[in-house]
């Protein structure tokens, strides 16, 4: 049985649920909304959690949000939704290369690429024994959460894109 989210050994993923390690969403503080809540969660990432029964893309969306968005096909979609909202912090991979990334990424306030590679936990709160098999990167829109990202001690390279 498989327990990891993937590597360059073994890129299967045999679940589509896995959550962000807990010290990541705890280094930034407080959030209003997760529009992509697991339906079983260990812990909580904000006050509203949407799940993926409620489908946060067709609901409206307020206050500070914290978005790792389902990695797939659809992810482009959280994105452009997220980056319309203006206000919050996302969690993906690092494909830098990407027209996802380039449409939605690159034109955020704030980037900060995590140094060394994840390991995300399953709904029981389990972490997986391999990492998620690419880099991650968090997103910021608006000034709270670039300086959320700035002062969060999350090690990793840090860049400021506004103007």
């Amino acid at each position: 049985m498989k327990t990891g989210m993937g590597s360059h050994q073994n890129s299967s993923i045999c679940n589509d649920e896995w959550l962000t390690p807990q010290y990541i969403i705890k280094a930034f503080g407080k959030f209003d909304l997760d529009p992509c809540a697991s339906v079983i969660r260990p812990w909580d990432t904000a006050k509203i959690h949407y799940t993926k029964k409620d489908n946060g893309l067709n609901k409206e969306w307020s206050g500070r949000v914290w978005m790792n968005p389902p990695y797939g096909k659809n992810t482009a979609l959280w994105l452009k939704k997220f980056r319309e909202h203006g206000d919050g912090i996302a969690l993906i991979f690092a494909r830098t290369e990407t027209k996802m990334f380039f449409d939605y990424c690159w034109c955020a306030d704030a980037l900060l690429f995590i140094q060394n590679r994840l390991h995300f936990y399953n709904v029981k709160g389990v972490r997986a024994s391999m990492n998620g098999g690419a880099p991650s990167v968090l997103i910021a829109y608006g000034d709270r959460n670039v300086e959320a990202l700035k002062e969060s001690n999350i090690k990793g390279k840090f860049l400021d894109l506004r103007d």
